[in-house]
């Protein structure tokens, strides 16, 4: 290669470079001028590092950027999200501050400010005390574990229910998160849920919110049928139905979906472990670990069918969020036994979800029904 094309091919480098920076942060600047005074407060790195106290208290880290306890000049706590410098930045961050901007509702997180200082990007978010709430659910994870009622599991339930339904029809635009999971739903000290990491979200001015992407989004184990094969529908406000459904079956039943001793790649997301396989002749009783009273046990009941609702295989078949809010808060009565998820499609077999002796749950001895639960 001669000196002069190589010259040129630096110099072509460093100008793509400062024209990607440049328009970064010409966006950052749209986002602010846009929201005007109800804009989230801009810091500098330097007042992110005193906040922070150095990042000395550190609180978790992601695929994005570590998670610091702070505290802002005027007193309240903070939890500050400084993110990786890693390729596709700003593309998150201007994502993140942009959707959350939008957004006032008691179950989604409240962002307080921002840095956006050369590569230095933080995102500066209300503190929740309880954390996140992977660490009430998992029993496997006994010395992390911390029990949690059967009445607080519901009410974040229907806390986190309604703060989905606020972005797909209460916001002044539709916004689909996608990455619903217990990492990513905060609890304050009186553990009100609050859905957070919008990171990945996307926005739709269409009713119908139908939603074009090019590669699949989320988290493995929660991540809608559709994402990832476009042959069992359209992708929509309906994936994030089915990642709220999978994390209720994580709530109920104490374990994570995912089944990483699988055999079979469609046997690793299915919540197996929920329902048993009654033997010949019996039917069995339900039964879930720290459930007493019969208050519990309609709870309990409620967020599973809830949720097996949630998690059909095709969009179409999952009710709206406000839906889900209405049947979490109806008479358990009312509630209809959903099908067994479809298990083929024209190119392959969708995740086997339950083993269909869902049907053996006691609806006061009401006659079991299947088919949508009303209106979707």
């Amino acid at each position: 290669m001669s000196g002069r094309l190589r010259r040129k091919l630096i110099l072509d480098k460093v100008v793509f470079f400062w024209k990607d920076k440049t328009e970064n942060h010409e966006n950052i600047e749209a986002i602010v001028r846009n929201y005007g005074s109800l804009a989230p407060k801009r810091y500098n790195f330097s007042d992110i590092k005193n906040m922070t106290k150095s990042f000395s208290n550190k609180l978790g880290q992601g695929g994005y950027g570590d998670v610091y306890k702070g505290m802002l000049p005027d007193g309240p706590l903070v939890a500050v999200k400084v993110l990786k410098e890693s390729k596709g930045n700003g593309e998150e961050f201007m994502n993140e501050v942009a959707n959350i901007s939008r957004t006032s509702h008691v179950n989604i997180v409240t962002l307080l400010g921002f840095c956006c200082e050369r590569n230095k990007r933080a995102l500066i978010y209300e503190f929740m005390p309880n954390g996140s709430l992977d660490k009430f659910i998992y029993d496997q994870e006994s010395s992390m574990n911390l029990k949690m009622a059967w009445k607080t599991k519901f009410q974040i339930a229907v806390g986190i229910a309604r703060g989905l339904e606020y972005l797909h029809r209460g916001c002044s635009i539709r916004i689909v998160h996608f990455d619903i999971k217990p990492q990513n739903i905060l609890l304050n000290e009186d553990f009100c849920p609050k859905i957070s990491d919008f990171g990945l979200a996307k926005q739709s001015k269409n009713k119908e919110s139908i939603i074009s992407m090019l590669d699949a989004r989320g988290t493995i184990g929660y991540i809608a049928p559709e994402v990832y094969n476009r042959n069992f529908g359209e992708v929509s406000h309906k994936s994030d139905v089915y990642s709220y459904g999978m994390m209720i079956l994580e709530m109920v039943g104490g374990r994570k979906n995912i089944d990483v001793t699988a055999s079979r790649t469609d046997e690793i997301y299915s919540p197996h472990w929920l329902f048993k396989h009654p033997e010949p002749g019996k039917e069995e009783d339900f039964k879930l670990h720290g459930v007493v009273i019969e208050e519990e046990e309609e709870m309990a009941k409620k967020m599973i069918i809830v949720s097996s609702w949630c998690i059909q295989t095709f969009p179409s078949d999952r009710p709206s969020m406000t839906k889900v809010v209405e049947m979490l808060e109806g008479s358990l009565e009312n509630l209809q036994i959903p099908p067994k998820p479809s298990t083929s499609s024209p190119t392959m077999s969708p995740p086997k979800h339950f083993p269909c002796n869902i049907t053996n749950i006691n609806l006061n001895h009401r006659k079991k029904t299947s088919g949508k639960p009303g209106d979707m």
